[in-house]
């Protein structure tokens, strides 16, 4: 929307907190560190019904979607090379009524996710779950609407700032507390569109490990910013301005 032109910048930098890295460490990788994410929804529509009575009145879109969740993890096993990341899962589904077991509905709906770490996957994705759901739902004579959408593309680190983000993490904590080949995660984070324009790099710093090991995750109620690592962010900044402003 015309943030570079308003504020020219020759590269991007970005930080995100972590919880399960040990307080004092960094961690990062060059290439592709966060996953393109987005969600996706198929409507089911036929002709509801007795399920008792006259099934064979109705469309039984039930069995279209169940066909549908079966068909769609062969888009990750057959359709993306076996080299390649693709995440395709599903978060809800909703027809007819509780209160009403004996009716068959005429519409039930699906949504769920889907992740990426290149956008040929992504259209990959983006191709075969419309298919997959015009074509089971054909199979039992109803009609498959599917709207997809990606809210974040991945987040690719480019060469020359990570090694300006590994150089200023190793001033602050020492290069053995920077993981320089850090494995790429399946979240995703909209800064990447900034890193489309400019070449960037991000950064995770450790928020810390619980006494026995695990960690509460981001977005979730027990998630706890940890106050002790804002001297190791805020040293790491200092850091990449020095750096970037040295000349």
């Amino acid at each position: 929307d015309g943030l570079f032109e308003r504020f020219p910048c020759d590269a991007i930098y970005g930080m995100h907190n972590m919880p399960g890295y040990e307080v004092g460490k960094f961690a990062l990788r060059t290439g592709p560190l966060l996953a393109g994410t987005g969600l996706w929804k198929v409507n089911f529509r036929g002709t509801g019904g007795h399920g008792g009575a006259y099934p064979h009145r109705s469309t039984d879109v039930s069995i279209a979607l169940a066909q549908f969740i079966l068909a769609i993890q062969t888009v990750v096993s057959r359709n993306v090379s076996p080299l390649e990341t693709a995440v395709i899962s599903v978060g809800s589904i909703d027809g007819g009524s509780n209160q009403s077991p004996n009716v068959m509905p005429a519409d039930m709906q699906i949504t769920g996710t889907m992740r990426a770490f290149n956008k040929s996957v992504m259209e990959i994705i983006d191709r075969r779950l419309p298919a997959l759901a015009t074509v089971m739902a054909m199979a039992v004579g109803c009609t498959a609407e599917a709207t997809m959408g990606w809210n974040t593309t991945p987040l690719v680190n480019a060469p020359d700032q990570t090694d300006v983000c590994v150089a200023a993490a190793t001033a602050v904590v020492g290069g053995s507390a920077v993981n320089a080949n850090a494995p790429a995660l399946t979240g995703g984070e909209d800064f990447a569109f900034m890193m489309e324009q400019r070449p960037g790099a991000m950064i995770f710093i450790g928020n810390g490990v619980n006494p026995d090991g695990t960690a509460h995750q981001l977005h979730t109620p027990l998630y706890n910013f940890n106050d002790t690592i804002i001297p190791h962010g805020v040293a790491f900044w200092v850091q990449i301005v020095q750096h970037e402003l040295a000349s």
